[in-house]
């Protein structure tokens, strides 16, 4: 898996585009992301440079250097400043209430792997604090606009279970048309939640 993306990653063109995604700008204009941000499985970083642009300090995790090297690319692009850890999310070592949010934006893992990070997630965030995401639901796999082929890979509303003593601010499995890069295109089913650890 993690060559499969290295090898993703390691070309001119943004396979996600370059802006960043509709649903984290949204949040953004609707909620108070703390300073401190953790971009879990971000990729080239869209959404690391987008929310760096609103002044955060984020942090970037993913398991292929390609794809963080082209987010500092553009976050030299766009004149701000990201840190990058390589963090194969099998191994990561969450450390407990130390950011203000976490986003995680289309990161399918496998049903233990997800699980784990969604539990790994829950600890590091800081009280009062937010995590924020937009992925696929199963219901995806008819689609064909993007993610994953495997529907074990895909997202059911009771996955969000392990927040549920959190403060649900937004929560939605919905339609969406998302147009980012060539990864993601056209009509998509998601599942959108932004919550706040009590």
């Amino acid at each position: 898996m993690m060559n499969k993306w290295q090898e993703r990653f390691n070309q001119t063109d943004y396979v996600f585009g370059k802006e960043a995604n509709a649903f984290v700008q949204e949040a953004t204009e609707r909620f108070t992301i703390g300073p401190d941000v953790l971009a879990v499985a971000e990729g080239e970083g869209r959404n690391a440079v987008y929310l760096a642009e609103q002044g955060c300090d984020v942090t970037i995790w993913d398991f292929a250097q390609s794809g963080l090297d082209k987010a500092q690319a553009l976050a030299k692009e766009k004149d701000v400043q990201l840190k990058t850890k390589i963090q194969d999310l099998q191994e990561a070592d969450w450390p407990t209430d130390e950011y203000d949010a976490i986003i995680c934006v289309f990161g399918h893992f496998n049903p233990e792997l997800r699980l784990q990070t969604l539990k790994g997630i829950r600890e590091a965030v800081k009280p009062g604090g937010l995590f924020v995401t937009e992925v696929y639901a199963k219901e995806q796999i008819g689609y064909g606009t993007g993610g994953p082929k495997d529907i074990t890979y895909l997202y059911d509303s009771a996955d969000f279970d392990v927040f549920a003593d959190w403060e649900h601010l937004h929560f939605e499995k919905k339609e969406v048309v998302r147009e980012e890069g060539a990864g993601h295109s056209g009509l998509s089913q998601v599942i959108q939640f932004v919550g706040r650890k009590k």
